[in-house]
């Protein structure tokens, strides 16, 4: 049975339901998925780990600070561990290029280059927001082109199924037939699509 440490780095939540919807798909194959929310969490990744996730939210064009911090800190249990990135942004829901560079830079900030990278839509949560951000997120929004302006709800952009995938997989590159990753190279998903969310 293998245990996965799963670091997340979330400001308005759905960073931290697709954390704990990878933890929940672990565990539904009978592994071990410990959740750690990065600002009210130890820094360290504890020992005994088969492989680690981190997965961050994007906000002015980069993700948060104290997940490139706790990156940096656990670079060699990181670098020595299978280890994923899930970056999550809204530009991830239909501009590719701007959420692939995200990643870069936090690849260039950290020195971190991890086997797996997965790239998945966040959520525009309209009816959370105080008047500013929400006038402020709609202007940014239509200024792309999007007709997702009504601000009396709420868009959901994460793509649950992609999601389940990604979990999916970096779990058969720890647990395979052998025992061993598979592959050695790097693996990245960019999953745009929205879809119902998973009910819990």
């Amino acid at each position: 049975m293998a245990t996965i440490y799963i670091a997340y780095g979330s400001v308005e939540g759905q960073t931290a339901h697709i954390a704990e919807y990878i933890a929940d798909v672990i565990r539904t194959h009978g592994h071990q998925a410990v959740t750690a929310d990065l600002k009210h969490s130890a820094d360290s990744i504890p020992d005994g780990q088969d492989g680690v996730i981190v997965a961050a939210s994007v906000h002015m064009g980069k993700h948060e600070r104290f997940v490139s911090d706790f990156v940096q800190k656990n670079r060699a249990d990181l670098d020595r561990l299978p280890s994923a990135l899930v970056s999550v942004s809204l530009a991830a829901h239909g501009d590719e290029a701007s959420a692939e560079s995200y990643v870069a830079k936090l690849e260039e900030e950290t020195g971190w280059h991890p086997g797996h990278v997965a790239m998945f839509g966040g959520a525009l949560l309209y009816t959370q927001y105080n008047f500013l951000k929400r006038q402020l997120m709609k202007k940014i929004v239509r200024d792309k082109g999007s007709q997702d302006v009504d601000t009396s709800r709420d868009y959901i952009y994460t793509e649950w199924d992609g999601v389940k995938h990604f979990a999916e997989e970096f779990l058969a590159g720890i647990t395979g037939p052998r025992g061993q990753e598979q592959g050695t190279g790097t693996t990245s998903t960019a999953l745009p699509e929205s879809s119902p969310g998973p009910k819990r």
